[in-house]
């Protein structure tokens, strides 16, 4: 089996990697990259209005032959490991005969980033994958993996041809609240592994304040116990183990969760993959609109569920009357300084920022400082940590390990065993 890594070597995001088994060839993750070449933040809307060869000439798109819309595919399939846009967010350019396995709370997800986030990676065809069933593409035999992750419905790969055994770690952790699932692989591995392609998001960075959503949870339930005003939670709707956290501190304080239509629509859609994932009608819960995310999802012909939303609504009169007792989740946009100019005396407003650090801008902080509003970071990372990544090595015991999804590539021999560092586009036979 040949293994070529077209991005990830030593970067975080714009996963890509292509295995080739005889005559079948398959890729794990399109991701977007997350850094430009000086690694400074990737700006999404560069790519606008360029040609396929363009982007593959600047190396936003991996030169993959047979993978994109002019060509005639020789891609067998494309796996998706998880819904972050740095794994599925150059799928649009790939030609649509090309059959694309991703999970159902994935692809709901990558749905509702389109019709709220203004992205375009549709799904036509499209095989859903489910834990521990496996399934063939042509000379691959490849078994999903569900794993800890702050995306929801994450996948990890194990992925078998020519004799060769291949497990593609995918993001994952131990920290989270399906936490169990990696101690369930730590118990019973799958065995006699050729290369394990692992993740070290966290490698280089600093530890982590509060070390799992449970800790989170209880730092959430003191902020609220303890503010005389309104608080903000600020994380993205799509971390359904951070909205839980916040949703079972809220019924611990008695305090009121406000959520957007967006958050209600994703809870709705992975309400029908898990029952456990809480609903916009639940106790403790209510809606609040705004114009952008109501004509956004009546713009895709789902005004019916604007009327069915309405049900748990609250207006700003209600939001500024129990200010006192109000969660309401928010981010650092347009939105936001909508929402404080409405708020009868917002000082004393505090935020729980439950995102990496890294998104927060002095703009953002500056802003908040001259309305006298508290920032509290209270965040947990979706990454495993050193010590859940030596145990799960040395769990699989592979033959070579391969560092991906890391800018720490050159460190991961002073941590594992059997490593086998690689450059972008360089193959490998196993």
């Amino acid at each position: 089996m040949k293994v070529i890594i077209h991005r990830g070597t030593k970067e975080i995001g714009g996963s890509c990697v292509e295995l080739i088994a005889d005559n079948s060839r398959i890729l794990i993750d399109l991701g977007m990259p997350l850094v430009d070449s000086k690694k400074q933040p990737f700006d999404s809307k560069s790519i606008a209005g360029k040609s396929i060869d363009e982007l593959k000439t600047e190396k936003t798109l991996p030169d993959v032959k047979g993978l994109y819309k002019d060509e005639e595919p020789q891609i067998d399939a494309i796996l998706i490991s998880h819904s972050h846009l740095d794994h599925y967010g150059l799928l649009d350019f790939a030609n649509d005969k090309i059959p694309v396995y991703i999970s159902r709370g994935a692809k709901e997800l990558v749905d509702a980033t389109n019709i709220f986030l203004n992205k375009n990676v549709q799904l036509s065809n499209t095989h859903i994958i489910k834990h521990l069933s496996p399934f063939h593409i042509k000379d691959f035999k490849i078994t999903p993996y569900l794993v800890d992750h702050s995306a929801f419905d994450a996948f990890a790969f194990f992925i078998e041809a020519d004799n060769k055994k291949v497990f593609y770690s995918g993001d994952f952790r131990g920290h989270g609240r399906k936490g169990v699932l990696l101690k369930k692989m730590i118990k019973n591995p799958p065995v006699n592994i050729d290369c394990l392609l692992m993740e070290g998001s966290m490698l280089g960075r600093n530890e982590m304040v509060y070390k799992d959503e449970t800790e989170v949870e209880a730092r959430i339930v003191e902020i609220l116990k303890e503010q005389n005003n309104i608080t903000f939670l600020f994380s993205s709707s799509q971390n359904i183990d951070r909205l839980v956290s916040a949703y079972r501190a809220c019924l611990q304080t008695d305090t009121t969760f406000v959520i957007d239509i967006y958050t209600a629509f994703i809870l709705q859609k992975l309400g029908e993959v898990s029952k456990k994932i809480p609903q916009f009608d639940w106790k403790n819960i209510r809606v609040k609109f705004f114009n952008y995310h109501a004509e956004k999802l009546a713009g895709v012909g789902h005004k019916e569920l604007l009327y069915i939303y309405n049900r748990r609504k609250i207006d700003m009169d209600e939001l500024n009357e129990k200010k006192n007792k109000v969660l309401m989740l928010a981010r650092d946009n347009s939105i936001f300084p909508q929402i404080i100019r409405n708020i009868n005396s917002p000082e004393e407003a505090k935020i729980i920022y439950s995102m990496w650090e890294g998104y927060l801008t002095d703009k953002f902080k500056n802003f908040c400082r001259d309305k006298k509003i508290e920032i509290e970071q209270v965040h947990t990372s979706g990454h495993a940590v050193l010590n859940d990544l030596q145990r799960f090595a040395k769990a699989l015991s592979p033959k070579c390990l391969v560092p991906i999804h890391t800018f720490e590539a050159a460190r991961y021999s002073d941590f594992f065993e059997n490593v086998k560092q690689m450059n972008d586009a360089e193959p490998f036979t196993i």
